[in-house]
This record gives structure tokens, sequence and C-alpha cells, in this order.
């Protein structure tokens, strides 16, 4: 299934793509696309609908955050070999953990803001899980049953901030807008392997990132496991994975959004998105 919410920011209604790519409304059987809605008992029902006698959503509204009330959205640093590499920095030995605050989350179609005093914006393409049961010391054999779909993400980082402004990463992470997530969430049911999945992003046309996420460092069933031994995941949850080679800031000579830019990025069976690049 690919579930999405569409509609005005902070009002967003949970929806469903028909076989012909058309959205269905599913505020009829369930709140929203979040949390509680996203565990196995929940999906099961939704994958037994007859998505065709559901009320069709006309026009063409916005398309909001696939996932709502987002808990925790932890990012994976350092997580493709190539990546690493372009950034100057060796590959971990372990999961590098660091979180985006849940305020920077938006539409996959949404504006992407420059916030004020930014030198360095920058983009990433990730793959994005989405939790969907409790998960605490889950094993890697048993942690991709704890997803309850895929997504695209795309991990925009300003430099400046995350690198010299005596923080953590996540001072580079958070501006609003930095989080845009969708269009769908992809259950877990539709994607066979999270390690086969061809990734890819553009600025005004030009192919910068062209990946695999068959390149992680660390894959997913092994980063699940690994944080779970350090906190509780939840329902809801999101996780990014870590993005392939071709970001700005391993350009020569270095290159950054600026206002008027558009992006385009995608992940193989997972949709694409669409920014424009504005003055925050």
């Amino acid at each position: 299934m690919k579930l999405l919410r569409y509609g005005a920011l902070g009002a967003e209604k949970p929806g469903i793509l028909d076989s012909d790519d058309q959205i269905r409304d599913l505020s009829g059987i369930v709140a929203d696309i979040s949390g509680t809605d996203l565990h196995d008992e929940t999906l099961a029902k939704l994958h037994n609908l007859d998505v065709a006698s559901l009320p069709l959503v006309q026009g063409s509204p916005r398309i909001g955050a696939c996932v709502g009330n987002v808990g925790k959205f932890i990012c994976i640093g350092l997580n493709y070999a190539d990546h690493a590499a372009e950034s100057g920095m060796e590959l971990p030995a372990e999961p590098v953990i660091f979180a985006k605050a849940t305020s920077a989350i938006c539409g996959p179609n949404d504006n992407v803001e420059i916030p004020r005093n930014s030198v360095k914006t920058d983009w990433e393409v990730e793959l994005g899980v989405v939790i969907g049961k409790h998960t605490k010391y889950v094993s890697e054999a048993d942690a991709l049953d704890h997803v309850a779909g895929y997504c695209v993400i795309n991990d925009v980082s300003e430099r400046d901030f995350q690198i010299h402004r005596s923080g953590q990463w996540i001072k580079g992470k958070s501006a609003d807008t930095f989080g845009p997530i969708g269009p769908w969430l992809v259950t877990r049911d539709e994607i066979a392997d999270p390690q086969d999945l061809a990734m890819y992003l553009e600025v005004n046309g030009h192919r910068y990132q062209d990946g695999s996420t068959k390149t992680m460092h660390f894959n997913v069933a092994k980063v699940i496991s690994h944080l779970s031994q350090f906190m509780s995941l939840q329902p809801g949850d999101i996780i990014s994975t870590g993005t392939p080679p071709g970001v700005g800031m391993g350009q020569l000579p270095e290159t950054y959004l600026k206002p008027g830019d558009k992006i385009e990025l995608g992940i193989a069976g997972l949709g694409s998105q669409h920014q424009d690049v504005v003055a925050g």
C-alpha cells in the first residue's frame, strides 16, 4: 500500500493511492497516518479494504509529510562509504546517530527555506524507515518485522551550522523545512529488499546523486537493532538512514543551494519529491 496525508499544513487528512494512482480518502477508517495507525493490525485492516469504494479526492491537493505526529526523527551519518570519503571522514565502527528536530518536517513538495545567516545549505537523498511497533533490544534477524514502511527523505543540511558552529550535528539539520518526507509511506510488504533501491537527487536538472541502498555501510536491519540497544523506538518514529555520494559539500568547487533553485529527488518504488528553494 501507498499511504499518504493530504491537505493544508496542519490539517492533513489520511489517504491511500488506488490502482490508478488516485488519492482515496481514509478519514472514515483511521484518524491519521501516525503512531497507533501503523501497527500491523491496522495495516492489515487497510490492506483488506476495497480501495476503489473509498471517496475519491478531487483535484490536486497539497501532499503533506506521509507520517504525522512523529515522536523521534533519528538520522544515521556517514552510512555510505563514498559519502564518508567525500566528506573527508572515516567510516565509523558503529552507526553515527544524530537527530533532526521534528519541527523540520514538511511535505515532499513544500518549499525548502534557506535559514538566515546560512552559507552552506546542502541536500541529501535518504531512505526513510518508519517504525510500526514498540522496538527495544531487537535482533537484526527480527528488526525488519518492526518496520511499518519506507519513504523518501531529503535530509537538508546547513554545513556551516553543522560543522563549524560549536554544536552537535542537530544544529545544522533542524531548520524549518529541512525534513521533507514522502510523498508516500510504502508499506514493507511492497519492498522486497530495502537494500536494493536506486536513489537520485537533481538540482536545476543536474544529477548530483545517483546511488543505491546496496552500498550502505550498515544495512537497515543493523541500524534498527543498533538503535534499539540505546533507546526504545515507537510507532511513527522515523529513521533517516544516510545518503550516497554527491552532496554539495563534496563538489569541486563546493556547491550549495540558493533561492530559486529547484530540487528533485526520488527512490525506486517510493516516489519522488520536488522542492523550490526560497529565502527563509
